[in-house]
């Protein structure tokens, strides 16, 4: 793996050896004998809550730290926060790397703002992340959504191509709109990555920097089996939940930069304004630990991909069970994280959220994401051999006992790509967020403008954003995920018995 080389001034900052240098100064504070008068009130543990001491031990809160001279300043790092965060960028190969603290969210709502001006368009897949919606809300940019390919089959959205995106941008040229930026998913929830590279190349000449939020891709750098990451295809800016295929502490992120296109001070203050002013010292010292746990363990991924594929193997073989790969999908997209299963038993005539049901009642399988009609299980560094071969025999079971039994029953018809495709937009997120509300039954919802974030989650992908019209599609869908009483996320109303429309 190439390494991003530092500038002189942030090359004197680097100690010498391979360590965790945030850690290491976290440590050494916290063995201070000191007389403490500064925050938290727990006082370096002292009067911590004997129910949470008992249950996350003392050192915990021992060193749950302030910003103290020594342990440096997030938002205007000189010493082991800025030694930290250079050795990120060199192992993940960027030109700067942020820490984040407010998790990927912050990262991606940075990166729009850091980028866009309210008023420019921001193209983005309509299956993004809610956190692309309230950046657009807090920013005033207006999106131009992409519809990805979904497989109704699955209910699962892919990528986006390269030629769609080159369609959106000479539509809104033509109209002469401004475009701030590019926001891609890559890979998706399900691990479905979008070629970066295409994406790359349609941008640029235009000087349109590209986002990538790369949330479920920390780990892609990491093992020559694993897709591109999205700054080796040439992306600005990634935004990665280090926290989840990795082993940060949940909450923590990273944004990493490359090339000149974006602001690199307008970055770091659009940081600042959005994340806490009271950082998490556990929270960042957890990313300096991850990055030198990768650094020290060069074939740290060895055996997880050799669990996550011949897990794959034995659950195709598995009557009644699918896996989803490639082929599922007819665009041209590059590749799916061999880490990421996502198995159907459709052909049961079991939902995802029945199959799911069953197998963490019957078998104590705890999932990652459950849809309609899939399951995803995510391989990571702790997966254990007996973990995949339990998935595998209670797969083997859900065969067993439905295959036959449910062979006269029909699943409800699959309606997930019609609000998706079919969208109406009266107003920008912001508008409509800050637009007075009235409350109204959601079977007299039809034809009103939405007026909050209806989203089914996980994954965090809205079916109604803030602007949009209500149709007998996204209504249809909506009455359907009711009664399969999945939840959701955005809505004030969670049993969507009612939603909030723009009082216009």
């Amino acid at each position: 793996m190439s390494e991003a080389e530092p500038s002189p001034a942030e090359s004197s900052v680097l100690v010498q050896g391979d360590t965790a240098p945030l850690v290491c100064a976290l440590q050494s504070t916290a063995r201070q004998d000191v007389s403490c008068f500064h925050f938290p009130g727990h006082n370096r543990g002292k009067a911590a809550p004997s129910s949470l001491s008992k249950l996350i031990g003392p050192g915990a809160f021992l060193h749950d730290l302030p910003e103290l001279p020594e342990l440096d300043d997030l938002f205007s790092p000189k010493g082991v926060i800025l030694d930290a965060q250079i050795r990120a960028a060199q192992l993940f190969g960027s030109s700067k790397t942020w820490f984040l603290v407010n998790g990927t969210t912050c990262g991606i709502q940075a990166s729009v703002m850091a980028t866009c001006s309210p008023g420019d368009y921001l193209i983005v897949p309509r299956n993004c992340h809610i956190s692309v919606i309230s950046a657009l809300v807090l920013s005033g940019v207006v999106p131009k959504y992409i519809i990805p390919e979904y497989n109704s089959r699955w209910d699962i959205a892919g990528g986006i191509a390269p030629l769609q995106l080159d369609e959106a941008v000479k539509e809104l040229e033509e109209d002469g709109k401004r475009v701030g930026a590019v926001l891609v998913t890559s890979p998706t929830y399900h691990g479905v990555c979008s070629n970066v590279q295409g994406i790359v190349s349609v941008c640029h000449p235009r000087g349109i920097p590209v986002i990538v939020d790369e949330a479920h891709g920390a780990h892609f750098r990491f093992h020559d089996r694993f897709p591109s990451t999205a700054i080796e295809q040439g992306a600005d800016l990634a935004v990665q939940s280090t926290h989840k295929v990795l082993c940060s502490l949940t909450q923590s992120s990273m944004l990493h930069m490359a090339g000149d296109l974006v602001d690199v001070d307008k970055v770091s203050q659009c940081l600042q304004l959005l994340q806490s002013s009271s950082p998490s010292y556990l929270l960042m010292s957890s990313l300096d630990a991850a990055r030198d746990q990768l650094s020290k363990n060069t074939n740290i991924f060895d055996e997880p991909l050799a669990i996550a594929s011949e897990t794959k193997y034995q659950l195709m073989r598995i009557p009644g069970i699918s896996v989803l790969d490639l082929p599922c999908f007819a665009s041209d997209f590059p590749a799916i994280d061999p880490l990421r299963i996502t198995l159907s038993a459709s052909d049961l005539q079991l939902s995802g959220y029945e199959a799911d049901d069953i197998l963490y009642e019957d078998h104590q399988i705890v999932s990652e994401l459950v849809g309609t009609r899939a399951v995803t299980f995510a391989v990571n560094l702790g997966t254990r051999v007996q973990d995949v071969d339990k998935l595998v025999q209670s797969a083997k079971h859900l065969s067993e006992k439905y295959f036959f039994a449910n062979s006269s029953k029909h699943m409800e018809e699959n309606r997930v790509c019609g609000p998706l495709e079919n969208i109406s937009v009266h107003l920008t997120p912001r508008e409509a967020f800050f637009t007075k509300k009235r409350r109204v039954r959601i079977e007299d919802s039809l034809g009103e403008i939405c007026g909050e974030l209806i989203c089914p989650y996980p994954p965090g992908i809205p079916v109604l954003i803030p602007g949009e019209v209500v149709t007998h599609d996204s209504l249809s869908y909506l009455m359907s995920v009711r009664r399969q009483g999945i939840t959701i996320s955005g809505a004030v109303d969670a049993e969507l018995n009612s939603i909030l429309v723009c009082n216009l």
